[in-house]
């Protein structure tokens, strides 16, 4: 899908349609889809799978990346994204990586929290993202740079090996 092309409210539906499945089946509401941006074919087609695994990043995002992954996929240039709602911090992060070309979302975080609440102890969905701005120490889950005579080292032995 170039930039200006309109999502596909077929795909957009299908990712509601399979978070509800999800659901119907114990799950969480969350879904995602893969698509070739060029041609439309869905590449990929997942769901969150925390409740089933066990694995709190088991996100739908997470396992489409992980799957397409494990298929030899190494990225997803090329590729749209539909997701049911605006991707968590976490699966924002690795959607960053993966460098899709665009994500497409059903429900917006607003929207999603009006029925849906994900939080723990460390955060609630209304003040995940807000954690990201603040200063390591002043954030809910608290981080501190432990001691070490050179923390660096890991950093520079992969430059070093890495040079062009």
């Amino acid at each position: 899908m170039s930039e200006n092309a309109v999502p596909r409210p077929d795909l957009v539906a299908r990712s509601v349609d399979l978070a509800r499945r999800n659901v119907a089946d114990g799950g969480k509401p969350f879904a995602c889809l893969v698509v070739d941006a060029t041609t439309g074919e869905v590449l990929q087609e997942s769901t969150n799978q925390v409740v089933q695994s066990g694995d709190k990043t088991a996100h739908a995002e997470i396992a489409a990346i992980r799957a397409l992954a494990a298929a030899g996929r190494t990225d997803l240039h090329g590729c749209d994204v539909y997701v049911t709602a605006y991707p968590c911090p976490m699966c924002l992060g690795a959607l960053y990586y993966a460098e899709p070309e665009k994500v497409v979302f059903a429900a917006t975080r607003e929207q999603e929290g009006e029925h849906y609440e994900d939080g723990g102890r460390y955060m609630a969905l209304a003040t995940f993202y807000g954690e990201y701005a603040a200063a390591p120490a002043d954030r809910a889950l608290p981080g501190v740079q432990g001691e070490h005579p050179h923390p660096t080292a890991p950093f520079e032995d992969y430059a070093a090996r890495h040079q062009d």
